[in-house]
């Protein structure tokens, strides 16, 4: 019995996995393709999104878009362990790429919400402009701690990039989750149902407080 629930246990684990790696592909091309049409061409019937008559800030959320795809294509590579330890130039090649791109995401969409601000507003816009601070503040110290030499910090700090880089993505399988169990209860277009407002916040931090019970738990 002990076999056939180990068995169970394993499988469960692999189609969650392949599960989350289907959405993770399908997001990033969506995401990339969305970003490039943003860049060429004229989406004003298409999105909010896009500015007319304003190409630097088309060009800062579309990048935005562009970037944050490359580097949640890249930031589950970081998490192999065999990756790490047999091809430590490619850890470091993709942790470059990955902090490169999370800056550039992340300035990206500060300056488009100072300028313009999200679809529901002040609240909304406070969340994201968070969420935006965090993902810098993670990127530059994974970085500054990983030339310093201090690895246990490197990879506190790169497991917070981490959960950031995937925070696009689970901000949408929640609306995922939520529509198919729910049918949409507490959300509209506008995004300022109860809980749309949760949302603000509900993709990121609640995993970065996770995180760092699992990071205080490990270390004592």
């Amino acid at each position: 019995m002990a076999a056939i629930a180990t068995t169970l246990k394993r499988g469960a684990a692999l189609a969650g996995a392949a599960l989350v790696g289907v959405s993770l592909l399908g997001f990033a091309a969506y995401s990339a393709r969305f970003g490039l049409r943003g860049l060429v061409l004229d989406l004003a019937d298409e999105t909010y999104l896009f500015s007319p008559g304003s190409p630097g800030l088309n060009a800062a959320i579309f990048v935005h878009m562009i970037l944050g795809a490359l580097a949640m294509l890249l930031a589950p590579l970081q998490l192999v362990p065999r990756v790490r330890a047999r091809h430590a130039w490619l850890h470091r090649l993709a942790g470059r790429v990955i902090a490169g791109a999370a800056v550039v995401v992340a300035l990206g969409g500060l300056g488009y919400i100072a300028a313009r601000g999200t679809i529901a507003g002040p609240g909304m816009d406070a969340g994201f402009a968070l969420y935006g601070l965090l993902m810098l503040l993670a990127a530059v110290q994974a970085v500054r701690h990983a030339r310093a030499g201090d690895l246990v910090r490197h990879r506190a700090w790169a497991l917070r990039l981490f959960v950031l880089v995937m925070g696009s993505l689970i901000f949408r399988l929640h609306y995922v989750l939520w529509f198919s169990l729910t049918g949409g209860l507490g959300s509209n277009e506008q995004l300022t149902g109860p809980f749309d407002q949760l949302q603000y916040v509900a993709f990121y931090l609640p995993y970065l407080v996770a995180l760092e019970f699992w990071l205080r738990r490990r270390a004592g």
